[in-house]
């Protein structure tokens, strides 16, 4: 993904970031982390507010986090409410995981899954297939 986004026009980029540092970010800023990465996504592009796409780097490692004893998956309510900004704004979202579908829905749920496969191309490696990283 790293790759692919500077094979894109500048004004299709997205900005990577680890879901990790995600619930970090929530961790120590509340619920407007949420809102950062779905409802106030927005930036501007030659004169006009264009949503932001972002690729959410390793979906599924994070883990619920507790915000002043309110515990919350963090990373399931920012993808229901890109969903929502994807359906009535075109936001695009993509993501990298390790994950298969049924693990995808233990961790988020049956929603957050189907509103995945609305919204995502899954493209899929063997387990076989070497890992290009180095």
């Amino acid at each position: 993904m790293t790759l692919l986004r500077f094979m894109l026009a500048p004004k299709e980029q997205y900005l990577i970031k680890s879901t990790r540092d995600i619930t970090l970010e929530f961790i120590q800023d509340g619920y407007s982390v949420i809102n950062k990465y779905s409802k106030a996504a927005f930036q501007q592009t030659g004169g006009e507010l264009c949503p932001k796409a972002y690729c959410f780097d390793d979906l599924g490692v994070e883990s619920n986090i507790k915000y002043y004893g309110n515990e919350t998956n963090v990373l399931a309510e920012i993808l229901l409410s890109r969903y929502d900004m994807f359906i009535s704004r075109h936001m695009i979202t993509h993501a990298t995981t390790n994950l298969s579908a049924s693990e995808i829905e233990n961790c988020y749920g049956n929603r957050v899954r189907s509103r995945l496969r609305e919204m995502m191309n899954v493209i899929a490696f063997e387990k076989e297939a070497k890992d290009k990283r180095v």
